[in-house]
């Protein structure tokens, strides 16, 4: 075999190895981490996270985990862990190395309480953990300022660079995630000093929060929006009084109007058959308002079709809620969330928070209430799993009223006053708040005369209620209902009277001292 000259061989080889350089390299992979929840045993739950090495270079890893408001962490292992507030930092153990290129490490953490709904944020060394192209989270913000009513906190701040959304944080709980620099901040208590926090967010994740700015609301004068004495009134049912009666009688100005249920799939009615305008229920409400008053109007209740399971989305469910909201320019609602198929339904207690929370976006000063039952003891597993996740969903709910009824109790004030503190350390617990703050946002709605079970609230002890809740700061009174304010002695449960000897609007009269 003949041989090429050398030149000609030197030649070819460069032009190969030329060829090579010359050609494209595939795009390293990023680094990356994956939260996944291994288990929940209602309690609490476990934790892992995931971190892989997509680069050509050892990796020195740093994860921060953002938790929803009202969980924490109790252990932690193959990790060094650090907290701030919600904001949990992992790194390497002392004894681990950078990680190789292409490789992966866990670690786990076990935290509390239970049905934990996942991280809020998650960032691999200031970056999102999804790769994401190198992208990183926005700094935090500037300049955050807020002004006051008795009421409200009104909030504004610099825009972030890259910032997409925002987070705002009264007492260390998020309350909102606004697109834009302002926040209202409304159902509060006067006189009451609040510190606030933003962060930004992006497809990366959330950055840091910015510097804390207290703001104190103004003290209270008139109506404040935090205060109601509100007992129920029934339009369909148990031979309803003329309210303008009642009001002239007692001295009550505000009513909670009962129930707005579904006319059939998302389509809001009183009693799921009453038009909205043109039935007697419109007529009480105009018959209150000239009188001097106003209404809370109350949404769901225990029996009848709920609008929760039958809106499809919660955007459904707000828009449901608004057609309500604008058909009697309301200041205030209530969602009484009792039924099983709303109440203990995960996903339907999910759907409502998160349409009150738009609600709340949409209709600036309104104030939002959820009601629903007790035990002796304070709130139940359904209950508590709704205080969690309206802090979770960033609901901004401003009452939690408490029916402190159907014990079979052989003393309700005893036993109002119990649920009513167990409610207070669960709120407490979840937003941080002061024991007053917490109060607050609370609310008690009775059961006047005989209950379901037989159990006696007298008009002496509904007035030691009405004097407790009032020393202690709630939110708001109520009870069931104006219709059975009428005395019937042995006349047992009964739709208009209270089964016990009373003067007719007692109950009413004792609660507009509230």
């Amino acid at each position: 075999m003949k041989r090429k000259p050398l030149a000609v061989a030197l030649a070819a080889i460069t032009a190969v190895v030329a060829s090579f350089l010359a050609a494209p390299t595939a795009q390293a992979a990023p680094a990356t981490a994956s939260f996944t929840k291994v288990s929940d045993w209602g309690s609490g739950f476990e934790g892992r996270v995931t971190v892989t090495n997509g680069t050509s270079s050892p990796l020195t890893w740093s994860i921060a985990l953002d938790f929803p408001s009202g969980y924490s962490i109790s252990s932690a292992w193959d990790a060094q862990r650090s907290s701030s507030g919600l904001t949990h930092t992992f790194t390497p153990p002392s004894w681990a190395g950078p990680l190789a290129p292409g490789a992966s490490v866990t670690f786990g953490f076990n935290g509390s309480p239970g049905n934990f709904p996942g991280i809020t944020a998650c960032r691999l060394n200031g970056g999102s953990c999804t790769g994401g192209g190198g992208g990183t989270v926005p700094a935090a913000p500037t300049g955050l300022t807020g002004t006051s009513t008795a009421s409200s906190v009104s909030l504004s701040w610099s825009a972030a660079s890259g910032a997409t959304s925002y987070n705002v944080y009264r007492n260390g709980a998020k309350v909102g995630s606004p697109t834009g620099t302002s926040y209202t901040d409304s159902g509060l208590s006067a006189s009451t000093a609040y510190s606030y926090q933003v962060s930004a967010s992006n497809s990366a994740g959330e950055g840091a929060k910015s510097s804390a700015v207290s703001v104190t609301t103004k003290a209270g004068g008139g109506d404040t929006g935090t205060r109601r004495a509100a007992p129920y009134l029934y339009m369909g049912w148990g031979d309803p009084p003329n309210p303008a009666t009642v009001m002239n009688a007692t001295g009550i100005k505000w009513f909670t109007m009962a129930f707005i249920l579904s006319s059939g799939g998302c389509n809001p009615a009183w009693d799921g058959s009453r038009p909205l305008q043109g039935s007697a229920d419109a007529t009480a409400i105009a018959q209150i308002r000239a009188a001097g008053g106003d209404i809370v109007l109350s949404i769901g209740g225990w029996s009848g079709n709920k609008l929760g399971p039958n809106c499809s989305t919660p955007e459904a469910l707000a828009g449901a809620y608004q057609q309500v909201i604008n058909a009697y320019n309301l200041k205030a609602i209530d969602v009484d969330i009792e039924n099983s198929d709303e109440f203990e339904n995960e996903v339907v207690q999910d759907r409502i928070l998160t349409a009150l929370k738009i609600v709340k976006q949409n209709n600036p000063g309104i104030q939002t209430i959820l009601t629903f039952g007790t035990t002796t003891s304070g709130p139940n597993f359904w209950g508590n799993r709704l205080i969690e996740r309206s802090a979770a969903l960033g609901a901004n709910i401003d009452v939690f009223t408490l029916m402190p009824f159907d014990f079979g109790s052989s003393n309700i004030y005893n036993d109002t006053v119990s649920a009513s503190q167990g409610l207070n350390n669960k709120l407490k617990a979840t937003f941080g708040w002061t024991t007053a703050q917490a109060y607050a946002h609370q609310g008690i709605s009775g059961m006047n005369g005989l209950s379901d079970q037989q159990e006696m609230t007298t008009t002496a002890t509904w007035q030691n209620i009405t004097t407790w809740a009032k020393n202690n700061g709630l939110a708001r009174l109520a009870f069931w209902s104006v219709n059975r304010d009428r005395g019937c002695a042995g006349g047992g449960v009964v739709s208009n009277c209270s089964g016990i000897a009373q003067p007719d609007w007692e109950f009413t009269r004792i609660t507009a001292g509230f």
